[in-house]
């Protein structure tokens, strides 16, 4: 087994990895623990925005506790129910243009395919959504800015199964399907993403193009997050990385699954026309966010601890480099510090140590990548709220009592 990208304290993921579920005190939404409607076996702690389709995420104070995100505090974003599926009698299918299409079992992937792991960051497009909506109402989960998680996925080379079925000269990209069903007016459709070819077979030392992953976190894919397999592709929004995956097609063009041609794209008249002519978000921005304290904090006198995580841009060549905090509007910045080194394609968890006089604060928080590029102070708003990143703000008061 070849192990990539794995600089993580192992004592650190084994302490949050298996908390019990238990009663959170949240800011901005409140905590399920009942069993999912649509048959999840699963329970949440986390902030649940639908229950079916399921969509959740953690509280931030709980977000940052550990650079490895556990499962059970990993966000969850679903467009329909959790399929139900037989590990035994699934088949993955590989097709399109390629020499020999095939279709692989859960036990043949991993028995015949080399096990890779690694360990990136993956963000949904819609994360911070609920702050757009302050510029301008827009439509979609009111995700707050816990839509992030930090996890190691286990799973095969997306490069390693087009190998074996073999690409012909003419494919540009590679086309996922899920096994879900969402029902729209046209009609029932599954879950679809795609990316180009070039980013499925871009494998480097430090991290793959694409994964097909059964394993999160060092476990078996649970049912929020894609069992029996789901992609991976680090660098890109969540919604490339398809969960239930039931097909790979090699293809001359992009999908054109709903969710590729007309959805996940930034517009902001919503015509047809723009629409149609608006490209596929790929890479993710850069990010930074402030998660303790959170918002409406009453905090004692004394030093305070601030601490929050940032992202760099979805590129293998960028990390973060720097974060700055300040509790005076933006005329003085504190650089924080980070709890590890910087890794590409994974997020940072920073910390900010301040004394703050008794009253009102705003805390703000921006980030710098290794590339010299700052953090926007603002985002220009989009019909559908995708890729919110301007600096982020907290408003805390320090009091006596």
């Amino acid at each position: 087994m070849q192990k990539l990208h794995r600089d993580f304290d192992r004592r650190e993921f084994l302490q949050f990895s298996g908390h019990a579920v238990g009663v959170l005190a949240v800011c901005g939404g409140s905590v399920a623990l009942a069993d999912s409607p649509d048959g999840r076996s699963e329970k949440s702690n986390l902030i649940v925005h639908q229950e079916v389709p399921h969509n959740a995420e953690p509280a931030l104070q709980n977000l940052v506790k550990s650079w490895l995100t556990p499962t059970d505090q990993f966000y969850v974003r679903s467009h329909a129910p959790v399929p139900k599926i037989d590990p035994d009698s699934f088949r993955l299918a590989v097709e399109g243009l390629v020499d020999k299409p095939i279709k692989v079992s859960l036990h043949q992937l991993q028995k015949q395919f080399a096990k890779q792991t690694v360990v990136a960051t993956m963000t949904c497009a819609g994360n911070r959504r609920s702050e757009h909506s302050l510029i301008h109402p827009v439509k979609g989960v009111p995700w707050g800015a816990g839509a992030i998680g930090n996890a190691e996925w286990g799973g095969v080379l997306l490069s390693d199964l087009l190998k074996k079925a073999g690409v012909k000269d003419a494919a540009r990209h590679v086309c996922f399907e899920g096994v879900d069903e969402i029902e729209r007016e046209s009609g029932v459709i599954p879950f679809g993403g795609s990316i180009p070819l070039k980013t499925a077979i871009g494998d480097s030392k430090q991290m793959p193009g694409a994964l097909v992953c059964y394993e999160m976190n060092g476990k078996e894919l649970t049912p929020d997050h894609g069992f029996p397999m789901r992609t991976v592709v680090p660098g890109y929004i969540g919604a490339r990385s398809v969960k239930w995956l039931g097909k790979i097609i090699v293809s001359d063009q992009p999908s054109t699954n709903h969710y590729v041609a007309n959805a996940y794209k930034v517009v902001t008249e919503g015509t047809n026309e723009e629409w149609r002519d608006a490209q596929p978000i790929y890479e993710f921005p850069m990010n930074s966010v402030t998660c303790t304290p959170v918002t409406s904090d009453k905090l004692q006198p004394g030093e305070l601890t601030i601490r929050g995580y940032a992202l760099a841009p979805g590129n293998s060549n960028r990390t973060i480099a720097k974060v700055e905090v300040s509790s005076d509007g933006g005329k003085n910045w504190k650089k924080a510090e980070f709890t590890k080194p910087a890794q590409p394609f994974c997020w940072r968890i920073w910390t900010v140590k301040m004394k703050l006089p008794i009253g009102k604060h705003e805390l703000i928080v921006r980030a710098m990548d290794s590339a010299g590029d700052l953090q926007a102070e603002k985002t220009e708003w989009n019909l559908k709220g995708y890729l919110f990143n301007a600096w982020h703000r907290t408003q805390i008061e320090v009091a006596t009592k």
